[in-house]
């Protein structure tokens, strides 16, 4: 028997989009040429694989089985790509890279054009965003992540330290006075970063160890840093920022920071990507100018 690969291809897109139509979208053909293929697919099997109505699709039980195999054709078929590419050593086509928002702003976005200057022959697709992405399920090749490794299924390669300050404009300062230790948190106005799981609740340490916790409160919750600096520079409340975010502000004056005898537990900067038996190319060339540009006493705002 002719094994039809294509046919393979294309039925297990159809599963997964649920459709025709959808399926045609995302390959590029005609719906036409689609239901060809699937047609032809279950000619050569001697099986039906969809139930068909004129409002939905569904898998038969037969389809059921070749669909899971389906799927292992395809992604054996793209990690042969793969690693065809990492035998060959040459860094192109297309790069899906996912950074915070902020951090793909301000430190990202300002080396990318060397990084595209190095690698002629690569496409990068940029996405920016402050939720935790599926990188195998939206499909991303690797991403910057400022936090702790939870998944294992991914690999982490730590980049920097990211450390976090208790910062307020002077205007701030002026009006409400300074904290002189952790309790005197409770007095003041926070803006609070939703995405952390808990947003009103901050932990210091000292140089003797020793930790303290204290309950914020505040009138302006949000989920992007840069909204909630422009908040602060204009005195509106205190927040514990990153250091990428406060350098730059402390050294001119226009942020302070307070309670420097304490710290806020740090964060890391790290460059995640899926498990894979042969790392692409282009993935370790991107991985490499991270830690290139933010490694170990490389990262900007460390200092």
């Amino acid at each position: 028997m002719t094994v039809d690969l294509n046919g393979y291809a294309v039925f297990a897109k159809v599963a997964e989009t649920g459709g025709f139509t959808a399926a045609a979208e995302v390959l590029g053909l005609s719906k036409s040429m689609v239901s060809r293929h699937v047609s032809t697919l279950e000619d050569q099997l001697g099986v039906r694989l969809l139930n068909r109505t004129t409002r939905r699709i569904s898998l038969t039980e037969a389809g059921t089985v070749v669909f899971e195999r389906a799927q292992r054709i395809v992604s054996e078929a793209q990690e042969a790509a793969e690693e065809a590419t990492c035998v060959e050593g040459a860094v192109r086509g297309l790069l899906r890279i996912n950074a915070p928002m902020t951090f793909g702003i301000r430190q990202l976005g300002a080396v990318m054009p060397e990084f595209l200057a190095r690698y002629p022959e690569l496409n990068v697709d940029l996405v920016l965003n402050d939720r935790r992405v599926d990188l195998i399920e939206e499909g991303f090749d690797v991403s910057l992540r400022i936090s702790a490794l939870q998944d294992s299924s991914l690999i982490a390669r730590q980049l920097a330290p990211v450390e976090r300050y208790i910062v307020g404009a002077p205007s701030y300062f002026e009006k409400h006075g300074v904290p002189k230790r952790p309790a005197d948190l409770a007095d003041h106005s926070f803006l609070l970063y939703t995405l952390l799981s808990r947003p009103n609740l901050l932990e210091l340490t000292n140089g003797e160890g020793k930790s303290e916790q204290t309950e914020l409160k505040g009138r302006f919750l949000c989920n992007n840093a840069d909204a909630m600096l422009d908040m602060m520079l204009a005195g509106t409340g205190l927040t514990f920022s990153p250091d990428f975010i406060a350098h730059e502000y402390l050294k001119s004056g226009a942020l302070v920071r307070v309670l420097q005898d304490w710290t806020v537990p740090a964060l890391t900067l790290h460059a995640i990507y899926p498990h894979s038996r042969h790392l692409a190319a282009k993935v370790r060339a991107f991985i490499d100018f991270a830690a290139e540009k933010f490694g170990p006493g490389k990262a900007p705002w460390v200092g």
